[in-house]
């Protein structure tokens, strides 16, 4: 597949999976209720998906804990479970075009995306934590000669795994690699709004040789299949990615359950910081307009607040309006491609209405701010760039998840750093600057779980990522640290005779 016309004929042939996974099959909701998944980029339905609830839930918890208890996962020796995630990635591989397609329809990104980005990370993710799960070791410590003392893991249980519209696949993957390797069982609910790519996955899972109950996926509403999951008392452990909002609902269901572990990611505010001695803008340019345009903004880490230095303001932003004018925006299976729509009308009406606030608050609109190619039936918005704004303005405050950057000018690095950290969110950061005392001094104090330093970045799969502040709790996504929290820690003091 090559050109618009054959990802376009291709997605129209695709046989859409819709019901849910439950103990190795597809299965109708208990209740026969479906929903509509609808496509961004022309407004149109894609198809009716099962609408799991409370039942359904239950159905997937009792097979999750039945599949644990019995073993055929848990116990299984973590070579062995290795050899089956490593198969898991391979048919991921074989059928990764169909699954961009569908990731395409379903979240109205860039093919290009997809297939460039969003598969091949997550084949690569899986494969980093695959090869992991026969090499996280237990410990011992030093005791008397009558004592052996054991430091060990096992896999906490259950794990609940409720994923994001954004990246349905590869936010799946930061969950699902690192649970499934140390011997956990899987219950994951998909966003109501892209659920068709990891309907469609459960069943590469089945076929890569992973047991029936392990791998579980409930499709359905947020307030309904997402509650369930978070209430559920076998439930041992819940990750989430998604808006501060929901991750505190899921705090509070743990608090009124069984106090399960609960692990969130709940977006972010990020700062671009550029310094007045950067030589030469061409690659910060193109770096920044990634950290915001790319997946339109809809990005935790979008690098969403420009700070930059005011010797060199005008100049970066003659560059930068340049440079978005490349980005163009239309049909997400059109190869030229690179920025799509919006996840849904109500999405779309958010952040129209977020840049809106931004100018009658005082802001000055340079360039973009609309929505574009209403004819489509699709919810498109312009690269936009928003000047004179001011940190305490709500389109400073607020998370916009679309493609608009705020551009904060300030006199010094002492004003840079002041602005970027007041903020609630923690995520990510991105500074820019040729001097190296400038670059370690600004990024050790700036408050981000994850900083890149001349490049807009949240690192490979073997760095972790999570927040400070409201961005983060109780855990990280990716490297060794996502083991963590799907394993429990045991000590065994044992008495000789």
């Amino acid at each position: 597949m090559s050109n618009e016309i054959d990802f376009a004929a291709a997605a129209a042939k695709l046989k859409l999976e819709t019901r849910a996974f439950i103990d190795g099959k597809y299965v109708p909701a208990a209740s026969g209720r479906t929903f509509a998944t609808v496509n961004p980029a022309t407004g149109k339905v894609i198809t009716e998906v099962a609408a799991g609830d409370d039942e359904d839930v239950n159905r997937a918890v009792a097979a999750a804990r039945r599949a644990f208890e019995a073993g055929s996962w848990s116990k299984m020796h973590p070579r062995d479970r290795k050899k089956v995630l490593l198969r898991f990635a391979d048919l991921i591989e074989k059928h990764q075009d169909e699954l961009a397609l569908i990731e395409v329809l379903d979240c109205g990104k860039p093919i290009s995306d997809a297939r460039a980005v969003d598969l091949p990370d997550s084949i690569e993710t899986l494969r980093w934590h695959a090869e992991l799960a026969d090499k996280l070791h237990d410990q011992t410590t030093q005791t008397p000669a009558d004592v052996v003392s054991l430091i060990v893991r096992e896999p906490i249980g259950v794990v609940g795994a409720v994923i994001p519209w954004n990246f349905p696949i590869f936010v799946a993957m930061w969950k699902l690699a690192p649970a499934l390797a140390g011997g956990n069982s899987i219950v994951l609910k998909p966003a109501e709004q892209t659920s068709l790519s990891l309907i469609r996955m459960a069943a590469l899972a089945s076929e890569a040789g992973i047991p029936d109950g392990v791998f579980n996926v409930v499709p359905g509403l947020g307030h309904e299949a997402g509650k369930a999951i978070g209430l559920h008392g076998d439930v041992d452990c819940v990750s989430f990615t998604g808006s501060g909002e929901v991750g505190r609902y899921f705090l509070e269901y743990s608090a009124k359950s069984n106090l399960k572990k609960v692990v969130l990611e709940c977006g972010g505010k990020s700062p671009a910081l550029v310094m007045r001695d950067v030589q030469d803008l061409a690659p910060v340019v193109q770096q920044i307009a990634i950290g915001i345009l790319f997946c339109q903004g809809e990005n935790c880490s979008a690098g969403s607040r420009l700070i930059v230095e005011e010797p060199i303001r005008d100049q970066l932003l003659e560059a930068l309006k340049a440079e978005f004018a490349n980005w163009t925006v239309g049909n997400p299976f059109a190869a030229a491609t690179r920025v799509g729509a919006m996840i849904e009308a109500r999405h779309l009406d958010k952040v129209t209405g977020l840049i809106a606030k931004g100018a009658a608050e005082g802001g000055k609109i340079t360039f973009g701010g609309k929505r574009i190619l209403e004819e489509s039936g699709g919810y498109f918005v312009q690269p936009t760039i928003i000047e004179n704004v001011r940190n305490d303005m709500t389109i400073a405050r607020e998370e916009v998840f679309g493609p608009v950057l705020s551009v904060i000018s300030v006199k010094d690095e002492a004003e840079a750093l002041k602005v970027a950290n007041d903020t609630p969110y923690g995520l990510a950061a991105s500074l820019y600057t040729d001097n190296l005392n400038v670059a370690h001094r600004m990024a050790k104090a700036l408050r981000a779980g994850t900083v890149s330093v001349n490049c807009f970045s949240e690192g490979d799969f073997a760095m972790p990522f999570g927040g400070y502040k409201e961005s983060g709790f109780g855990g990280k996504d990716k490297g060794l640290a996502a083991h963590d929290q799907y394993l429990e820690q045991k000590s065994i003091w044992i008495q000789l005779r």
